[in-house]
């Protein structure tokens, strides 16, 4: 699905669309992709109260088969796949011995014999040789990403704007599951998931349909508000329902415990990679933790800024932004143990001063359902 392309940056199959749009297109994992189309603050309020319409296909997509293909998820990730029903999937990681993240992933069931795995763009290469190198269970590991054209319709009014274009039921369909059907008469896995903390529905099919299901879908919405959405909003919406993002929040040198996700690693499931390790971890506790917090002052944190308590840097800021729907400016960052209770005062170092901040509860943004 991807194109050679200026330099060494790979392009989706909606390049053309992206640019007759007019969005503003920047270097993103080794992609060139849509940053924004009308701005961030609109396209973010748009997927907040209404919808919005995001090309991720620079996503990849492992699918592994086999009659051993469960041993082999459980082995190189950290959740229980076992309880996964067919159609369900479930948020993971994907771990080193040292229990820290080679990716974060979202492994679906497609059968008791085919998993699908959806990893980050940047990671899809890595993240495939990985899998290969660890698997001691005969199972087929196939890179597919290049199989799929990925586009995530977000927001409230998600649903009727997808029904119009599809029989499939899709009230029927719960938070974390997926059907296939057909969308405008094209072939798609429809999955009940998302990356902004919207309802919403990510779409993979064949890349040959990408323009017209892009298009079909933006006519379908636009009486409801729909709009194009770029990475820009991605990141501020993400940043809100407080998931991470890989290679600012998370990465090799942190654990699920030190990223405040224990509830992603079911240690009780048997051997996979980490495991020792993090038993160990969890045995003694962590240093450092991963906590959100609130400026009090004017400054936005940007990533690596330091974290102060008092005169002192205690950690560094991970990922930091205006957060357009709660109107104020938020971050999150390591900081050690003592400091991650709620309330605690910090301070940032922003460019030529310091801004006061304290550490608040998370999510920052939880929808209504």
């Amino acid at each position: 699905m991807s194109h050679p392309a200026t330099g060494e940056l790979r392009r989706t199959a909606l390049y053309s669309i992206h640019r007759a749009a007019g969005a503003k297109m920047v270097r993103f994992g080794g992609w060139e992709m849509p940053l924004e189309y009308s701005g961030i603050l609109n396209e973010h309020m748009a997927v907040r109260t209404n919808a919005g319409l995001f090309d991720v296909s620079h996503m990849g997509e492992i699918e592994i088969r086999g009659p051993k293909a469960l041993g082999l998820v459980q082995s190189v990730t950290c959740n229980d796949a076992s309880r996964l029903a067919v159609g369900q999937a479930q948020y993971s990681g994907l771990m080193t011995p040292k229990g820290t993240f080679v990716d974060d992933v979202l492994v679906h069931k497609v059968s008791d014999e085919h998993y699908f795995l959806c990893v980050n763009a940047a990671n899809r290469e890595k993240d495939f040789e990985w899998i290969k190198q660890n698997n001691r269970f005969q199972g087929t590991v196939e890179n597919t990403s290049d199989q799929y054209t990925q586009l995530a319709l977000q927001g409230p009014r998600a649903v009727e704007i997808l029904q119009r274009l599809t029989s499939t039921p899709l009230k029927e369909i719960r938070y974390y599951r997926f059907l296939f059907g057909k969308v405008a008469g094209v072939d798609a896995m429809i999955a009940r998931t998302g990356y902004t903390g919207e309802d919403g529905f990510e779409l993979y099919f064949h890349p040959a349909h990408s323009e017209e299901l892009w298009s079909r879908l933006l006519e379908s919405g636009k009486a409801d508000g729909l709009i194009p959405a770029g990475l820009g909003a991605r990141n501020t919406l993400r940043l809100e329902a407080t998931f991470c993002l890989y290679g600012n929040d998370i990465d090799e040198t942190t654990t699920v415990f030190e990223a405040n996700l224990g509830w992603i690693c079911k240690l009780n499931k048997g051997e996979f990679l980490g495991r020792a390790a993090l038993l160990e971890q969890q045995k003694r506790g962590v240093e450092r933790i991963l906590v959100g917090f609130e400026m009090l002052e004017r400054g936005i944190a940007r990533e690596h800024y330091y974290i102060h308590d008092d005169d002192h840097a205690i950690g560094q800021v991970t990922s930091g932004s205006f957060a357009p729907f709660l109107k104020k400016n938020i971050g999150l960052g390591y900081v050690p143990t003592p400091y991650a209770k709620a309330g605690t005062k910090l301070s940032i170092a922003l460019r030529n001063a310091q801004a006061a901040a304290r550490v608040v509860e998370t999510p920052f943004y939880k929808r209504s359902r």
